[in-house]
């Protein structure tokens, strides 16, 4: 019985290790909303101290969870960070205070699993409107 738990322990250390190796550090990104398609955000291959080729052999790709629309894509040839598609912070994240979208970088062969966020800053593409364009107040002085 001691046996098959020390078994079990040294295939969860096993396991431990193994994510830990999979699993890096986070890349930070911040882009403006409604930048149009194809404008750079990063470098991920520069961030992540990757040659081209590699990135590329790795099949490195950008997937958000729980999400069908594409943001962000990886240009193979640079290993730039794109804007693939329309970012609008308002329609993501609404009266939040801050738009942050996480997505993960997966590169094959062997599996490495890079988290990424990508702070949204707002443009002020909705200024406020008002029922009236002008009012008129008249605040009189009093001397008591």
């Amino acid at each position: 019985m001691a046996h098959l738990l020390r078994i079990a322990e040294i295939w969860g250390l096993v396991f431990v290790f193994f994510v830990l190796h999979c699993a890096h550090g986070e890349l930070t990104y911040t882009v403006q909303e409604e930048l149009k398609h194809g404008s750079v955000i990063g470098n991920v291959a520069k961030d992540l101290g990757m040659d081209l080729g590699r990135l590329s052999a790795r099949k490195a790709r950008v997937e958000m969870e729980g999400n069908d629309k594409v943001y962000v894509g990886i240009n193979m040839g640079s290993g730039s960070l794109m804007v693939a598609g329309r970012i609008d912070r308002e329609e993501l994240c609404g009266e939040k205070p801050t738009c942050v979208l996480k997505f993960d970088l997966l590169l094959e062969n062997p599996l490495e699993l890079h988290r990424m966020s990508v702070q949204v800053q707002d443009i002020n593409d909705n200024p406020p409107i008002f029922p009236k364009g002008e009012i008129r107040l008249e605040i009189t002085e009093s001397a008591d």
